[in-house]
């Protein structure tokens, strides 16, 4: 395996001695909301032993709601925020489509409240956008592999915890932007409104929230129209969101609560692309035009019955129930053609459609040994039902699969010392896959031509482990480190509906078999009271994983074993009461096997690897009324050796104000505040195409208002 280049190596260590040196002088004990770092005080929902953040032997995030308003101030796209806010994923995409971020190299499993939103068994890649963050309390992320929600978390957990009900009988809110490029283009123009109401009532607490939002086209540094993506855009579409949730205490320990949400995302239509010139350097952009077929569209419902009691017999109880109903359209391609009634030829787009149902139930018991172990234990069950077809015509494009997974675990934490706690758990996972006898699809252009798969049912066994280790050093100085392991299956509809050769069968095929990666990490927290300052090196490899490539225009997965390697460094400095200071340093990079020998040799391209990033912020509070928050993101050059992929390094400027009165906040973001000119890095670094080589969005503004009362 190869190690990381000397030069992230050598700035981490020099970062790492200049923030030693400078938060040792200091005695202050003032903290700040406004920077994405681990809260000592918030227990992580996300971990099933509920950890307090600040104290887990991995890396975590916590992003607050007010570091969500903050970016939200600048940009509402969720792959924007999450960048901004996380390190080690991967620069957003600025499309509705999310393939290509990654999470430290990885795919990570997207939850709503714990619900899981990812959809492996056909990824459609847009699961970072089931729920408006306008619904969103915090958003808590765990760094690195795991198998504590079961399938999908290779390259970590970013869980969404929806708003809860505001204490008091009643509490409403009503919010409005508006959104524009420079010029103030008309077709470039946006606006969304939201209210919420939540409260409490005897034993009873409710909220109901909802928003409508309308997007323009997207404008680049140049002023020309951003090209439209077939898989998923962002621009010129409109979308709402409702949530609501209902509570009932049956006692002082036990609680009841129904929660739901549905999401729906639809195209405008309006404009088609114009194919780039990459070797030349000219972006793809669209025109005025009428597209074929219905715009893309994403429709999802995420509902959860969950029953807590904190003490059952002197144990902790947490059960849900779930399901997620997922539908994802696909915008026209010339990939399905079909000829008409009327005998004409015509073109056809695929929708895909998941439904998942599960149950979690977690039991925890502390206290045991004098205080010095707590045990949680539960089991996890979910079916997922996930199929692929062609709209016009009705062809399966992807047959039915089914997915059964079942699981139990066991966690111990162990309190060895004062300073010292030991972690460690185990979690076997059964999983089934079901897949009838099907036909691929007819079509002339490509090579897979009505082929006869037999199904089958092909199940695996997997113990998955993790152990790690706190020890608190000094009063200042955490050490910790973690080994994990997490269990995600191949994108199993690619696989089969890119077979081509006849005879094959669904029990046979090799590639669905799962994947196993392993989670290595060692790192450091230091707390000087105003002054924060957190390294991790981590390495993730998978003897059989996933990479993709792009074949005739075409995504295939190929199974080959894969190293990752990175460092992650975040530091934030409260400099007095008014102004914080934030910097955050990553770097990762990565090896497959492509000839299969055993040995990585070929490196990763930005289709699993983000670039190296600097990112630096300052946010302020002149007066009790008036704060502002600027930001940097400098993502560096990345060459491949070997690849035309190389990418051209790019930074970034984004600033907000926000102004509170008696009648509400109001608010100014700007985003790209210095109108770079500059193609996005999936455009540059993820895949060779002229169509797909997209600039990122020019100077942005958007105007807020918010009212709580």
């Amino acid at each position: 395996m190869k190690t990381p280049e000397s030069r992230p190596l050598l700035l981490a260590l020099a970062i790492a001695a200049v923030h030693g040196s400078a938060l040792a002088q200091s005695s202050s004990n003032t903290q700040s909301g406004d920077n994405a770092k681990a809260l000592p005080d918030l227990v992580i929902t996300a971990t099933r032993n509920k950890s307090t953040a600040g104290e887990t032997p991995q890396k975590t995030t916590i992003i607050t709601r007010e570091q969500i308003e903050q970016q939200q101030a600048i940009s509402n796209d969720p792959g924007q925020v999450l960048s901004n806010l996380i390190p080690s994923y991967s620069p957003g995409r600025q499309k509705l489509s999310n393939a290509g971020e990654t999470f430290r190299g990885r795919s990570p499993l997207f939850l709503v409240d714990g619900v899981p939103q990812s959809n492996p068994l056909r990824d459609s890649a847009r699961d970072r956008y089931t729920i408006d963050l306008d619904m969103v309390e915090r958003i808590e992320v765990i760094h690195g592999a795991s198998a504590e929600h079961g399938l999908g978390a290779t390259g970590g957990i970013i869980n969404f915890v929806t708003r809860r009900p505001d204490s008091g009988e009643v509490s409403q809110s009503v919010s409005a932007s508006v959104t524009s490029d420079d010029n103030v283009d008309s077709d470039g123009q946006g606006y969304k409104v939201g209210y919420r109401i939540s409260g409490q009532q005897g034993r009873w607490d409710y909220l109901l929230g909802g928003n409508i939002q309308e997007r323009g086209v997207f404008y680049d540094g140049e002023d020309r129209l951003i090209g439209v993506a077939y898989p998923g855009e962002l621009q010129n579409t409109e979308s709402y969101d409702v949530l609501a949730k209902l509570g009932y205490w049956l006692d002082d320990d036990q609680n009841v609560e129904f929660f739901i949400n549905r999401f729906q995302l639809e195209g405008k239509g309006g404009y088609v692309p114009v194919p780039g010139d990459r070797d030349n350097g000219v972006p793809t952009t669209a025109r005025p035009g009428i597209i074929d077929g219905e715009p893309g569209e994403n429709e999802v419902t995420t509902a959860r019955l969950s029953y807590s009691h904190g003490d059952w017999l002197g144990n902790q109880v947490d059960t849900q129930l779930y399901s997620q109903t997922f539908r994802a359209r696909f915008a026209t391609t010339p990939f399905f053609p079909y000829v008409d009634a009327n005998g004409n030829d015509q073109l056809d787009q695929t929708r895909n459609e998941s439904d998942k149902v599960g149950a979690k139930f977690t039991l925890t018991r502390d206290g045991l040994l004098n205080d010095y172990l707590t045990l949680t234990t539960g089991l996890d069950v979910l079916q997922d039902e996930t199929r692929q077809t062609l709209v016009e015509t009705g062809r399966t494009y992807v047959p039915k699969s089914q997915f059964r997974n079942y699981a139990a675990f066991l966690q111990g934490d162990v309190a060895v010392t004062n300073r010292l706690t030991l972690h460690t758990g185990v979690r076997y996972e059964h999983a089934e896959l079901k897949v009838d006898t099907y036909n691929t699809i007819d079509r002339s252009n490509v090579t897979q031509d009505n082929v006869t798969v037999q199904g089958g049912n092909p199940d695996f066994n997997e113990t998955l482990f993790n152990a790690g280790v706190v020890y608190q050093a000094t009063d200042q100085l955490q050490l910790f480190a973690n080994y994990s392991e997490g269990f995600g299956m191949p994108d199993v509809g690619r696989v089969l509906r890119g077979i081509s050769d006849a005879g094959q069968d669904v029990d046979n095929l090799l590639v669905l078999e799962p994947i196993i990666t392993d989670n290595r990490e060692i790192g450091g927290r230091f707390d000087w009271d105003r002054y924060h300052f957190e390294v991790s090196y981590y390495e993730s490899d998978s003897d059989f994983g996933e990479r993709l490539t792009e074949v005739n225009g075409t995504w295939v997965g190929n199974r080959e074993k894969t190293e990752i390697q990175g460092v992650e460094i975040t530091a934030d400095a409260d400099l007095n009461d008014a102004h914080n200071l934030a910097f955050s340093y990553t770097y990762a990079d990565g090896e497959s096997d492509t000839d299969g020998d055993g040995d990585v040799d070929t490196e990763l391209s930005g289709i699993n690897i983000a670039p190296e990033t600097l990112k630096l912020s300052w946010s302020a509070a002149w007066t009790k009324r008036l704060s502002s928050h600027l930001q940097f993101t400098q993502f560096l050059d990345r060459d491949i050796e070997g690849d035309d992929l190389d990418f051209d390094g790019y930074g970034l400027v984004d600033g907000s104000m926000a102004y509170r009165t008696r009648a509400g906040k109001f608010s100014l973001g700007i985003e790209n505040l210095l109108d770079k000119d500059y193609f996005t890095y999936y455009s540059q670094s993820a895949r060779v195409s002229d169509e797909y080589y997209f600039q990122g969005r020019g100077r942005t503004v958007t105007l807020g208002y918010q009212l709580d009362f």
